[in-house]
């Protein structure tokens, strides 16, 4: 069996780098280069990493500036997919979803041996399962053996949170292609008192309290919040009790007082989970670090965009073990 060597990754649409945090955790996948438009998750991602973030609308980046790599990353753009967004795919009027060409655009001038992709799990049936072939259909034919599968992060990844996800692994290698398996469940054992601090008070900003809120918001929680051990939803007009006993699907709009705010019953109060706990929900390890100079809503919509990690991981550990089955040296 031939040592697998560190091997060189290049991250597009990297936001905070969880994608980049759950290989670089597997143990021989190193990024290399990464690539981010929105300059506050970069400020979060260097701070995390030991390299600069190439800043730029990736349309803007020219193949000849990325360096060469191993493994391509990207969860890109997904808004245009969602199930919460008009699901115009293709025809997104921002432009969201044809970002996935700026990618074809690069792996077929850099050919990189292994290309993750990440979405949500509305792509596989978005106008009827033709946005998904399209995609699958620019990787095989630039000779790609593609494998694929929905997860969700309380089943493959020992988080308590409600998030499905599309995973795409596409290989050059036939071998490694052979090899690679999708990870298998795994029981959930991390409750949600290790993600989410029940006991300990916390800012004063994050708790719900007479008169904060216009209308009877604050009235309708204390109604209905009767359960210190559960995660309840604020769904714009009324709160929802989670009854699966995990972490509703986290949003980019998650602390901006609107729609879908998670929210908790403590003996201090009733109150949203903080940042810090978003990010645990997703699976970050304890020391990764959020900038203090950034808004509590701009590190709220960082982790809603984000990926669980340890989902990423466990991926990242099956692609190297394929590898080294393989018994082939790819870097």
């Amino acid at each position: 069996m031939v040592e697998v060597v560190m091997l060189k990754c290049a991250s597009f649409f990297a936001g905070v780098g969880g994608i980049d945090k759950g290989f670089e955790q597997s143990g021989v996948f190193e990024t290399i280069y990464a690539n981010e438009f929105d300059a506050y998750p970069v400020k979060t991602f260097e701070r995390n990493f030991n390299i600069k973030v190439d800043c730029r609308n990736i349309k803007d980046v020219k193949n000849e500036e990325i360096p060469d790599f191993d493994v391509m990353l990207a969860g890109f753009p997904c808004q245009a997919f969602s199930v919460a967004g008009l699901r115009k795919g293709f025809d997104d009027e921002k432009g969201r979803g044809i970002l996935f060409f700026e990618l074809a655009r690069i792996f077929k001038d850099k050919q990189p041996q292994i290309i993750f992709l990440e979405n949500v799990k509305n792509l596989v049936s978005h106008d009827n399962g033709n946005t998904f072939q399209v995609i699958l259909n620019e990787l095989q034919t630039e000779g790609y053996k593609v494998k694929f599968k929905v997860l969700n992060a309380k089943e493959y990844g020992n988080i308590p949170q409600n998030r499905e996800r599309i995973y795409i692994v596409a290989f050059k290698d036939e071998n490694v292609y052979r090899n690679f398996e999708f990870p298998l469940p795994i029981k959930l054992e991390k409750t949600l008192k290790q993600v989410v601090d029940f006991q300990s008070k916390v800012n004063d900003k994050y708790y719900y309290t007479e008169g904060k809120y216009k209308g009877d918001i604050y009235q309708q929680l204390i109604q209905t919040m009767d359960d210190d051990n559960a995660i309840y939803q604020w769904r714009r007009k009324y709160v929802r009790k989670n009854k699966s006993g995990v972490i509703p699907t986290l949003t980019a709009n998650q602390g901006e007082g609107g729609h879908n705010v998670c929210l908790i019953k403590t003996k201090q109060g009733i109150r949203k989970m903080t940042p810090h706990e978003c990010f645990n929900a997703q699976g970050f390890p304890s020391n990764f670090v959020l900038p203090e100079s950034l808004s509590d809503a701009k590190l709220y919509k960082q982790a809603g965009n984000s990926v669980c990690v340890s989902v990423i991981q466990r991926i990242a550990e099956n692609i190297k073990e394929a590898i080294n089955l393989s018994n082939i040296r790819i870097a």
